[in-house]
This record gives structure tokens, sequence and C-alpha cells, in this order.
């Protein structure tokens, strides 16, 4: 992490928690509390926005981060903030610290609001929805009681090709309710270790 601008961004926003940076989206994501809130990519801050933010941002002319994705350009809720940002560390703080406020509540809400469909659970898709339900596990309650680590055997057993440990991390993720690349490593290897 010798990137300038990625130290800086962190130090500032040291007072909402414990700061972490991961790679997302072709740059690196900040989270606080596994909550992500900022990105940095192409050199510049870019700052997670609501419904209410992404109006008032457009309204100042920044502009949302876009990433390829399978040959597609993908529109992030991460918008650039001018250069000027280190010139008013105060304002960009309180800017993250709403950013961070609205991505919890968001999780919060989506965590109450689990999916119906296996396919619809982070990480998973009707590719790991059918591969799920050939190994005999029909819905998301069915997933959340076997546990990624006896879901991930199943699918073993039941699926002809060989399958990788990306899966098993993908149906940890899903139980959670996160993106896999979030799991803590420790956890990933602790699930690795139930395998043998």
């Amino acid at each position: 992490m010798d990137k300038p601008i990625l130290k800086d961004s962190m130090k500032l926003f040291e007072p909402l928690g414990r700061i972490k940076s991961r790679s997302m989206f072709g740059g690196y994501g900040i989270f606080v509390d596994d909550t992500m809130f900022a990105l940095i990519a192409n050199d510049q801050l870019h700052i997670r926005a609501d419904d209410m933010a992404a109006k008032e941002f457009k309204t100042l002319g920044y502009k949302p981060y876009v990433y390829t994705k399978k040959g597609l350009p993908v529109v992030t809720k991460y918008y650039a903030l001018p250069d000027s940002w280190h010139d008013n560390s105060e304002q960009t703080l309180k800017c993250g610290k709403q950013a961070w406020n609205s991505a919890r509540q968001e999780k919060a809400t989506q965590s109450v609001r689990r999916p119906s469909r296996l396919k619809d659970l982070p990480n998973l898709r009707l590719a790991i929805e059918r591969m799920l339900k050939k190994a005999g596990i029909e819905s998301v309650e069915a997933l959340e009681a076997k546990g990624s680590v006896e879901a991930y055997k199943a699918i073993k057993q039941t699926h002809s090709t060989e399958v990788g440990l990306e899966l098993l991390w993908a149906l940890e993720g899903a139980i959670q309710g996160k993106h896999w690349s979030v799991i803590p490593q420790a956890r990933k290897e602790e699930l690795a270790n139930h395998l043998s």
C-alpha cells in the first residue's frame, strides 16, 4: 500500500473507527468495521453516495466511478471528489461519515430483507443455485441451516467437475450477507481446515 492518496485518506477517516483497505473494483475500498464507504481509484478519492447525496454530487459536477466487468461498463455509487478535498479535511471527513452511516443503514436493511431465492444472495447466481439444488439444498433457510462447509461438500459430491475454494468463500459470504472478498483470511482458513 504505497499509494500516498490511500494512506492520506485512511489517516483522514481514522476518527470513524478501525480503518481497513482492500482491493475493490480495480481500486482500493476503504472500510470501517467491514462497511465500505470510500474508494481510491485512478488516484482519486471517491465517496459512496445514497440517492440524496448522488443528486447533490451530480449538481456539484462530481462523476461516478465506472469500471469494466466482462467487457461491460459498471457505474458505481462512488463519486470522485475534486482534488481540493485535501484542503478541506473537515468537510471530507463529514462527507465520509455520512457515507459510512448511509452504507451501514443500507446493510442493516438488506440483512432484514433476506432474499427468498438462493441466486439472489450475495456472490450466488443461477448456476450456483442449480448446483445447490442438485445437492439437495433447495432454499436460503436450508443453506443457512447446513452452513458453508457442508453445502460445499454436498456440491462436491454431486457435481461432476472440480469446484474451487472460491465457491466455499462465496457460500460463506452468501450466508453472512456480504461479498466473499470481505471475509477475513483467518475465517477462510478456518473453513478450509474443516474440509480435511
